[in-house]
């Protein structure tokens, strides 16, 4: 299937700032069933974005802008093919727990077995492991569909009781959050309780109107490490397996490793960011975009996420203080 993603972000700012400094990862990756055709990011106020690949494959983009504005605008255009992964089979050998700690004994995959920021081993995620009955039994797939399956219903989608970068204690309190939070919360149970490789994926969903989750926005989901079938995606927010709806960008531990925007900026203003994100399906040719400065979807309010913009002011200050104490 080929898509087109659009991909808008504001930050609007109560005062001018300045010195701003961004990171972008919003290239959709090239991997074994994805292929990136065309990809354009266009800022506003111009700049000149340079870019690195990082040591998942991760594509970074970064750029500053040293003189003085109000708003910042992101647009990432992309054009990508995704096809459709092998069937998987009903279910894996019971040896395959035996190759799965071999494996980890050999230190492969090491990061992805260890808790991260946002998938620590709580006591709210001890009782949701207990509620599940999240143990190892059965073999690893059927355990992990189960699971997936699990978690859609006991957790209600939510776009307004938490951000995406909310600690995964404020879903498991409320059982409610977006598809970031569903995500940690099965990467937690699939790390600390099954103790298998898993990582977080960021990207986009081509919705269809039986999805659970909100269209408009980014997507997140996990690829967990099994024998003979490499990695597969699970996404608990919709309960289905990734296939060729899932437009994968970036791989980490977490969503530390893969916010799409990260930077700091100059200046003692308040902001405000604003995401609205397009996926749509093409018929084989490329299209020509718009204009940064065009509303993606007019009419709509794009949801606002406030919490990353601030984190993004905290991190400035904390580094002008380091900077006065030295």
């Amino acid at each position: 299937m080929l898509y087109s993603v659009r991909h808008l972000t504001r930050f609007h700012y109560a005062t001018p700032i300045s010195e701003a400094i961004t990171e972008v990862r919003m290239r959709p990756r090239d991997s074994q069933f994805q292929h990136c055709n065309l990809f354009r990011l266009s800022l506003k106020p111009s700049a000149n974005a340079l870019f690195y690949t990082d040591s998942l494959g991760n594509v970074v983009h970064h750029f500053s802008q040293p003189g003085m504005h109000q708003e910042l605008q992101i647009l990432a255009e992309s054009e990508v093919i995704v096809t459709s992964p092998p069937a998987l089979p009903a279910v894996l050998d019971m040896a395959a727990w035996a190759q799965i700690d071999a494996a980890a004994e050999s230190g492969e995959h090491w990061e992805m077995l260890q808790p991260s920021p946002y998938t620590p081993n709580t006591p709210r995620l001890a009782a949701l492991a207990g509620e599940l009955c999240v143990e190892r039994r059965n073999d690893p797939l059927t355990a992990l569909v189960a699971l997936n399956a699990a978690i859609h219903r006991a957790f209600a989608y939510d776009a307004t009781s938490t951000q995406v970068d909310s600690p995964i204690d404020d879903a498991l309190l409320h059982r409610r959050g977006v598809c970031q939070d569903f995500t940690h919360v099965m990467l937690a149970l699939v790390r600390n309780y099954l103790r298998l490789p898993a990582r977080y994926v960021s990207g986009y969903l081509h919705h269809r109107r039986d999805d659970t989750s909100a269209d408009g926005a980014s997507h997140a989901w996990l690829e967990v490490c099994l024998p003979t079938l490499g990695w597969i995606g699970f996404d608990p927010t919709n309960n289905i397996l990734a296939g060729d709806r899932h437009i994968q960008v970036a791989l980490g531990r977490d969503y530390t490793d893969v916010p799409p925007t990260r930077g700091i900026y100059k200046g003692g203003s308040g902001s405000e960011l604003s995401v609205t994100v397009r996926v749509r399906p093409l018929r084989g040719e490329s299209r020509e975009s718009s204009e940064v400065d065009t509303p993606v979807d007019e009419g709509r309010e794009p949801p606002v996420y406030r919490s990353t913009a601030q984190a993004l002011q905290s991190s400035y200050a904390l580094a002008q203080q380091a900077a006065q104490q030295q």
